[in-house]
């Protein structure tokens, strides 16, 4: 079913074969083939060659080299046994990549320190009072996605934003079940090979065998445990190695399953059904914004899938360059699946948008070349992020073409074999999809004070037990027993270790309040106010 086409490539023959090598040939390549995974892996014999596999016609296929350049790719890994012992030393850039490899860049846009420090006392702000920055002020959180968050707090603004913080509270203990679960043994072989291919040249994953790599295995493997019924995507590899770059295995692990359920729900499943029809979305979308690149396209007759499969379901991370990488991320956490979509139609239409650039794409080859190794320029920071915050591309309008591309699919090929989860539009949306699940998102205390220590915050400092008896009987003696509470009600302020501030004793109607509250008060104020702080805890999210 999935092996039909909407569109099917010009100038090859009919039979999936001559598709296969068409695709191998022209839309991923033996690089591509190997490291993108833009097909779900067979997971029986470990990876199939390309050739007989038909990867782009919506089938469970891997796209794994073949020995030769499997070989190849493993010479020129760099996580040999000596660099993994530390005898190789290599210059790394602010990333985390090695200078001079694909990876690094070498003219970067730098923040003002002061500008910097500004944006980080914001985040910290918003992140300690989440819910009711969401609640009412989810255009500011927008904004400043789009600015792009500060490095020292993106692995924690990542969580947040992507209700991956919620999943992990309201599942603890989860992960570390599915960590110590020996997994489905289809699985394993296969996530094994992939672990060299993810970011080779940056020093998480450099050395063979290291931490990197072993964390991206817990992070995958447990996700396959989680999700059965889907089991591993290759290009999950990817995305999992760039949320392992900003938090901790645990965080990560419940940023991947927010990311395939919420963000991307189907683009990781068997049949492959939910790229396919946003491939079509995306066409469809191109029309509005670059005739002349969609006419081109047309007229080539090149499937969407031949160039937007990696793009989307690694979220570009294979892509851009990494500073571009980390700025659409952010604010794919924060809007949703939209900037997926703006980014690729900003690439086609400056890529293939203007009668200059298509005298170089006369054939589909020349097309498919073009788009796989694109101007930096239009892929630079700055220009980019404001093309895409500037692209008049909303949900309405992606939803509207996906009802429409949904009926044609119907129509031709029947109905979908993957029933995936309604897609959700970013933080917001995630956010008012669960609100009766979605526990309040408060720090846990970084240091925790006995019960009868006062708060160095509170505006009134409580008077110490023994101190609160004397006056006590010193007020009695004088006659002044009106102001005063019921004898149980003081009885209970003292024997709860901790007395109440002044303007909780002197009440004016003493007998209409219920002593029971007032006995846990003092303590729930400071189980409250430290809860209010940064934690040690979440310090393991905060990721350089």
């Amino acid at each position: 079913m999935g092996a039909t086409r909407g569109r099917s490539v010009g100038g090859v023959g009919g039979g999936r074969e001559a598709e296969a090598a068409e695709v191998a040939e022209v839309a991923a390549g033996a690089e591509v083939a190997g490291e993108a995974g833009m097909a779900k892996s067979s997971g029986e014999n470990g990876p199939r060659a390309p050739a007989a596999a038909g990867s782009l016609s919506g089938t469970r296929e891997n796209l794994a080299q073949g020995p030769d350049a499997a070989t190849a790719d493993e010479l020129s890994s760099l996580g040999s046994d000596s660099e993994a012992n530390g005898f190789v030393e290599h210059r790394i850039d602010k990333f985390g990549f090695i200078v001079g490899s694909q990876g690094a860049e070498d003219s970067l846009e730098e923040v003002p320190l002061e500008v910097l420090r500004q944006r980080e006392s914001k985040w910290l702000d918003m992140l300690n009072n989440w819910d009711k920055w969401m609640a009412k002020k989810h255009k500011k959180i927008r904004l400043r996605c789009q600015k792009g968050i500060p490095p020292s707090l993106r692995g924690r603004a990542w969580q947040y934003l992507s209700g991956g913080k919620v999943k992990l509270q309201q599942n603890p203990g989860k992960f570390d079940e599915l960590d110590m679960s020996p997994g489905d043994p289809k699985w394993l072989d296969v996530i094994e090979r992939d672990l060299h291919r993810q970011f080779p040249f940056h020093e998480m994953f450099v050395s063979r065998g290291g931490h990197g790599q072993q964390d991206l295995f817990r992070v995958l493997k447990a996700y396959t445990l989680y999700r059965p019924e889907e089991g591993y995507c290759q290009a999950q590899a990817p995305i999992a190695a760039v949320l392992l770059m900003h938090m901790p295995a645990e965080q990560a692990f419940w940023c991947l399953v927010q990311i395939c359920e919420k963000y991307l729900p189907g683009y990781y499943s068997e049949k492959l059904e939910a790229i396919q029809l946003d491939g079509e979305i995306l066409f469809s979308l191109l029309q509005k914004v670059s005739p002349v690149a969609h006419k081109h396209l047309s007229r080539q007759k090149i499937d969407p899938l031949l160039y937007m499969t990696e793009w989307f379901m690694c979220a570009f991370a294979r892509t851009l360059p990494w500073s571009s990488v980390l700025r659409v991320w952010d604010m794919f956490f924060c809007e949703g699946v939209k900037i997926i979509f703006r980014v690729g139609l900003v690439l086609l239409k400056h890529a293939l948008g203007s009668p200059e650039k298509l005298k170089a794409c006369q054939g589909q080859y020349e097309t498919i070349e073009q788009l796989r190794s694109l101007n930096p320029k239009i892929m630079q920071e700055a220009f980019l992020v404001q093309e895409v915050v500037e692209l008049p591309i909303t949900e309405r309008q992606i939803e509207r073409e996906h009802l429409i591309q949904l009926r044609r699919w119907q129509e031709t090929r029947g109905e979908l074999q993957c029933r995936s989860p309604p897609r959700l539009h970013g933080a917001k949306a995630i956010l008012d999809a669960e609100p009766s699940l979605r526990g309040a998102l408060q720090p846990s205390p970084s240091i925790r004070l006995p019960p009868d220590v006062p708060l160095p915050s509170s505006k009134a400092k409580p008077k110490p037990p023994k101190q609160a008896q004397k006056e006590q009987k010193r007020t009695k003696a004088s006659g002044h027993l009106d102001k005063l509470p019921a004898p149980g009600q003081a009885t209970a302020v003292t024997a709860g270790g901790d007395a109440c501030a002044p303007q909780d004793v002197t009440l004016k109607n003493p007998a209409s309040q219920d002593p029971a509250p007032q006995d846990s008060a003092p303590q729930d104020l400071a189980h409250h106010c430290s809860q209010e702080s940064l934690t040690s805890q979440d310090s393991e999210d905060t990721y350089l």
